[in-house]
């Protein structure tokens, strides 16, 4: 494929304003042509030199290259698949499909097509996730036994946007922001060996699940995943302990607030988190007791469409592979079968 990319978004709602158009807009390397938008009518009002789509097949028609999938989650197979057969390549958002057998039919058809499908996890670009990442590769900690990784909110009511709340297949919290976590722990962990899940319902009159405790059995470790909707008072995001020492690291990001905010990616010291955010070591160096705060790694989305970038034009890896997403379907699947049975689940 030739640079620039021509991109197109299926929808331009909070995840196409926030998490997408700012950075195809701002990478040399993409063009961002314009979205579906069913009724309000948006994108050219922040970038006049983009088209609105009234259709899905308009978009599909025109000359596009790439095509980010960004609709609910029950769509998402749907409108992959008539993607990849207009010829487009996809950004397929988290969770990509709602079952491990659409994402292996849309990785066929993608390989029959010879095309590409990148998962958009961009919660692997944090400042917070890739600083845990570092303090665990560098052996500070020893030998890990034990980690508790969380993303909560505080989100009594239920939300305005219908789609989140009406029970359909893929809503609910373990799609949203497990899908997050799963992943995460994933590329620190490995496949774990079993599962045990307990998912609830706790906000008054919510029909789908708004918390959940994961926890993952390995060899030598274990590791929990958890979020809940009725969080007022911030925790730990990654609590790490090894047996050699300690780490714990608040959800800090900065990214999506300041996009949130219209900032925009290109602005001066983008992604670095307040100083007070930096994470607690408590471990031994050669001997040397020491409990410490340590640096904080810079943030940045961008990364992601750097290395999809390279890899549509280069050749390179893609960021974010489909099997690594669809394993992230397969822990979910196995979450709700143990949630079902009230047991611990083993993994195939």
């Amino acid at each position: 494929m030739n640079a620039p990319i021509k991109t197109a978004l299926l929808s331009f709602g909070m995840s196409g304003k926030v998490f997408h158009a700012p950075f195809i807009d701002a990478h040399p390397g993409y063009i961002l042509v314009g979205a579906w938008e069913r009724s309000k009518k948006q994108i050219q009002q922040i970038y006049p030199h983009t088209k609105s789509y009234d259709t899905l097949e308009a978009l599909l028609a025109d000359d596009i290259d790439l095509v980010i999938v960004n609709t609910p989650n029950e769509t998402h197979y749907a409108y992959t698949r008539l993607a990849l057969l207009a010829g487009k390549n996809v950004v397929l958002e988290k969770p990509i499909t709602v079952t491990t057998a659409e994402a292996k039919a849309l990785k066929e058809l993608a390989l029959q097509q010879q095309l590409m499908i990148c998962p958009y996890q961009n919660r692997r670009y944090n400042s917070d996730y890739l600083t845990t990442k570092r303090v665990i590769e560098s052996g500070l900690l020893g030998n890990i036994v034990e980690a508790e990784l969380r993303f909560d909110r505080y989100t009594p009511h239920l939300s305005s946007k219908a789609h989140k709340e009406t029970g359909k297949p893929g809503t609910g919290v373990l799609y949203d922001l497990g899908s997050h976590l799963i992943d995460q722990a994933l590329q620190l962990f490995g496949e774990p060996e079993a599962l045990f899940a307990d998912i609830a319902v706790t906000r008054p009159g919510s029909v789908i699940d708004d918390y959940f405790e994961l926890l993952l059995y390995y060899k030598h470790c274990r590791v929990r995943l958890k979020s809940g909707y009725f969080v007022r008072e911030p925790l730990p995001g990654y609590i790490v302990f090894g047996t050699a020492g300690s780490f714990l690291k608040s959800k800090a990001d900065v990214q999506e607030n300041h996009l949130i905010e219209g900032k925009k990616p290109t602005m001066p010291n983008w992604g670095i988190e307040p100083e007070a955010e930096q994470g607690l070591l408590h471990t031994a160096i050669d001997g040397k007791i020491i409990r410490e705060h340590v640096p904080t790694e810079k943030g940045n989305y961008m990364g992601y469409f750097e290395a999809l970038y390279q890899a549509l034009v280069h050749q390179q890896p893609l960021p974010v592979t489909i099997d690594e997403s669809t394993a992230v379907i397969a822990i979910i699947e196995k979450a709700f079968e143990s949630n079902q049975k009230g047991c611990k689940v083993i993994l195939s």
